[in-house]
């Protein structure tokens, strides 16, 4: 099923995002996370383009796992460290298997390299196109309700945005966020551009103290100062790190949807035990 059709549903929807091992040897153990995490009933869930480690390799095996457990599944797709017949194979081989939706990303241009390399992409909307014109896939983008670590402002990323909608994204999902007021003027932003497309709430349960300094590095975020407290407070003692952690990003989603945000996207880090945490304590707001 198509994610598009999923979000159309004005009802309340949690989804869940895994990724890929880094070698064939732990694939079963990695497709039993995924088996973990469908059993919660997630709306959909999505498999990373070899991210924190994971080889890209595996994320159409794993999505495919992910469909033959009756959830629908995103496939990721980078392509700035791709030539454009890898992704062409890539794009053949999730058709193949019956994956109706990709998540199309630029992805982190690699270090110590020339880029761009003849035949290479530049931005993820050089993607996107592609994906529209090779078949009828759903296509989601990312977005960045703090802006992109490398626009130079807020309105210079959202133009961007706007052209990556423009291109064919049907969904796009925000990286991470610790304070719901910068979503909620994300979504105004976006709306004043014309991007009318669902924006679905990315959430991370950060649950080691690790996790949030890796946030910030990767995406600039801003970390209110209540949930720097939690940190400090209970960042060396990892049983207290991961209830408080389960607990904050339980507090966003519950203001989220109480504020009329119907689509909520887990990170849940391959930990179904998180996952299942968050969802518990959302027994009777949200029923899957």
């Amino acid at each position: 099923m198509k994610v598009s059709e999923i979000l159309k549903n004005k009802d309340v929807t949690i989804s869940c995002e895994i990724f890929p091992p880094k070698k064939g040897s732990q694939l079963d153990n990695y497709k039993s996370v995924a088996e973990e995490i469908a059993k919660l009933n997630p709306a959909y869930i999505s498999c990373t383009y070899g991210a924190t480690g994971g080889t890209s390799d595996y994320t159409v095996e794993i999505a495919d796992t992910i469909n033959s457990f009756g959830v629908p599944a995103i496939a990721h797709l980078t392509c700035v460290s791709s030539t454009r017949e890898k992704v062409q194979t890539v794009i053949g081989e999730l058709k193949d298997r019956g994956i109706e939706n990709i998540l199309a990303l630029r992805g982190d241009i690699p270090e110590n390299a020339d880029f761009p390399l003849p035949n290479q992409y530049h931005h993820a909307i050089e993607l996107i196109r592609e994906i529209k014109e090779e078949g009828d896939f759903c296509i989601g983008g990312a977005c960045y309700p703090e802006g992109h670590p490398e626009a130079a402002n807020m309105d210079e990323d959202l133009n961007y945005l706007k052209e990556k909608v423009d291109a064919g994204c049907d969904f796009l999902t925000t990286q991470m966020f610790f304070d719901n007021n910068i979503y909620y003027r994300f979504l105004y932003k976006a709306l004043a551009k014309g991007i009318d497309v669902p924006i679905t709430a990315g959430i991370m349960p950060v649950t080691n103290a690790s996790q949030v300094k890796r946030a910030i590095s990767l995406t600039g975020n801003l970390v209110p100062a209540k949930f720097l407290s939690i940190v400090d407070r209970f960042g060396d003692d990892p049983a207290a790190m991961k209830q408080a952690g389960i607990a904050y990003a339980t507090e966003q989603i519950i203001d989220l949807i109480a504020n009329g945000a119907s689509h909520i996207h887990i990170y849940s880090m391959n930990k179904p035990d998180v996952a299942a945490a968050i969802m518990h304590n959302l027994s009777h707001i949200y029923t899957a």
